[in-house]
């Protein structure tokens, strides 16, 4: 059973499954269609639903349409909305591969007898052994790396890979679109989605005031030769490697007032509508509780950037641990915590506190409640939420 989504890459999936002798479901994942959160007129799943009926006509396979609506609700747009009430930044695009295509699509598919899944991301899975028992796969990046999409499947089980196909893991998009033109599929030129996973493309700002009211506070900046790591603090000691830099009221002066902290993420420039500066301002720090935002005057700025994280022990996902990497122990890895994200030398460790990660460059902008995703070659070991 094929996800068709009404884009090129699923078309293209479907199409060589096909050819290489399967026989090949077509199912449409109707998982949003709340117009009134949208903020837009548009309504893009009716039209890629058609686009996938399409698809499944040229190539004379059954379609169908299940809806999932209700679940993607709960299991992503309100954890969405949840993380970003407690100044932190989701990935919904993880979470909804993880809760909705390769769960619920997964288990529908089962039900009625397919024997696999196939989607079209840009990754692959390799077995480990030829033995059908017990067999261990490995989640491999994809072979263009400008479009690989492996770490929006970080958190994927053992049990899952071995039920899924990738079958354009292997080529790049030249080639998917060359396959779906020369086979005249209706999707071969159509542009790839962009937005918000199954919503579409929506300002997130306008998105999230849907659910989070507007509340004013104060925009304070701090210098940049400000004393960002608090001794008073040191009792802690995976204090910088889980929060980083902490900030307080005092540390800085207010320079402007903004309508609610929640709406905010490290890193971020635009929205902050103050100006006046001879370098553009980012946000550095949240602080929810309290109801502010602090800032720091260029991209160099300190307060962007950190050597090293932590995820929480519960929140530890390996799609396969090295049998030889133990408690306190170190393993180098390659890191990335944002997709399309070059990917970083890094050291990880675990211990009873958690799972740390020291990098060899610091890293901009690392943000709590994101996914870091680590990799040794081109494959996916594991990943994390960042504490």
């Amino acid at each position: 059973m094929v996800g068709l989504s009404g884009g090129v890459d699923s078309s293209v999936a479907a199409f060589l499954l096909q050819k290489k002798g399967y026989q090949v479901i077509g199912l449409f994942m109707k998982n949003w269609h709340d117009p009134s959160m949208t903020l837009s007129n548009q309504c893009p799943w009716l039209e890629d639903s058609y686009d996938a009926m399409l698809v499944a006509d040229k190539l004379s396979i059954p379609f169908h349409t299940i809806d999932f609506s209700v679940e993607y609700q709960s299991r992503v747009i309100d954890y969405m909305f949840e993380e970003y009430r407690r100044g932190r930044t989701p990935n919904p695009d993880v979470i909804c591969n993880r809760e909705i295509k390769f769960d619920l699509f997964l288990k529908a598919a089962m039900n009625v007898g397919a024997d696999f899944i196939a989607t079209g991301h840009y990754c692959q899975k390799e077995a480990l052994s030829k033995n059908t028992s017990n067999k261990d796969f490995k989640l491999i990046a994809g072979i263009d790396k400008t479009k690989d999409q492996s770490y929006f499947l970080c958190q994927l089980t053992q049990k899952q890979l071995s039920k899924v196909l990738f079958p354009i893991g292997h080529l790049n998009k030249i080639e998917v679109r060359t396959i779906a033109r020369e086979n005249h599929l209706v999707t071969a030129a159509k542009k790839d989605s962009q937005g918000l996973c199954f919503v579409g493309k929506v300002k997130l700002p306008d998105f999230l005031k849907q659910k989070l009211k507007p509340k004013t506070g104060h925009v304070i900046e701090i210098q940049s030769n400000h004393d960002l790591y608090n001794p008073k603090d040191v009792e802690d000691h995976h204090l910088e490697y889980r929060y980083g830099y902490r900030y307080d009221s005092s540390d800085g002066s207010i320079i402007g007032q903004h309508q609610g902290a929640h709406f905010y993420t490290i890193g971020q420039r635009k929205g902050l509508a103050i100006g006046g500066k001879d370098q553009p301002l980012f946000v550095i720090g949240i602080d929810t509780e309290n109801n502010i935002v602090y800032v720091g005057k260029g991209k160099n700025h300190p307060g962007l950037y950190r050597k090293s994280l932590m995820v929480e022990t519960d929140k530890i996902h390996w799609i396969r641990k090295p049998s030889s990497f133990c408690d306190n122990e170190t393993l180098p890895v390659m890191t990335r915590i944002r997709y399309r994200q070059s990917l970083e030398h890094a050291t990880i460790k675990m211990d009873s506190n958690g799972l740390f990660v020291l990098f060899e460059a610091p890293q901009f902008a690392i943000t709590q409640g994101q996914f870091v995703a680590w990799y040794q070659e081109n494959e996916l070991m594991g990943s994390g939420v960042i504490a």
